[in-house]
């Protein structure tokens, strides 16, 4: 009779796991990517759309940094053995808070920039401009090319007791699935 009740409400559950797990991976994802030839380099530019919870809203509010990496990979296929890798780069964001100043900084790198919300301060991390990945000359010219990437925040650099709040709490866990996006460098055109 307490089987009869159990099924039903296991049903129900699963349910509810699996459309939350479906509405979550829609919010957090990337939107466009596009790679750029420019000056002999190839960039990415790229879009991506997160959701940020109020648990780490709060905590970055406090003065806890948020790192935020992604991560992306530049394969050439090959018929006859392992895909070849090109490219397999990082880039890395610190969101931070002077509780003090009341001022946001996002740092890239060596260079800081201030921001006036949080809001602000995540678009950089949102919207990827620019970022060099790599020189053409690892590219063949009119081949097709096979790239992803993914946005995470990278919990790995927060400081250790906000580290082990991380690790029990899904609010901290958000990463966007790896986005496929495929592209080919045309021969320059030869000026006469």
């Amino acid at each position: 009779m307490i089987a009869l009740f159990h099924r039903p409400l296991l049903f129900i559950i699963v349910a509810f796991m699996v459309s939350v797990g479906a509405v979550f991976a829609q919010s957090t994802q990337f939107v466009s990517v596009e790679p750029i030839v420019r000056d002999g380099r190839l960039y990415i530019d790229a879009n991506a759309d997160i959701e940020v919870t109020g648990e780490l809203r709060n905590a970055a509010e406090k003065g806890v940094p948020l790192y935020f990496t992604a991560d992306l990979e530049i394969v050439s296929s090959r018929w006859w053995w392992f895909d070849k890798v090109l490219v397999d780069e990082q880039r890395s964001w610190r969101l931070s808070y002077n509780v003090l100043t009341q001022q946001w900084r996002v740092s890239v790198g060596d260079l800081t920039l201030p921001e006036d919300t949080f809001d602000d301060a995540l678009s950089f991390v949102k919207h990827i401009r620019g970022w060099a990945v790599g020189s053409t000359d690892l590219f063949d010219p009119d081949e097709e090319y096979e790239g992803r990437i993914r946005l995470r925040l990278d919990t790995s650099r927060l400081p250790r007791p906000v580290r082990v709040d991380a690790f029990n709490s899904s609010a901290w866990s958000v990463m966007t699935p790896w986005k496929d996006f495929r592209f080919s460098i045309s021969q320059p055109v030869q000026k006469p």
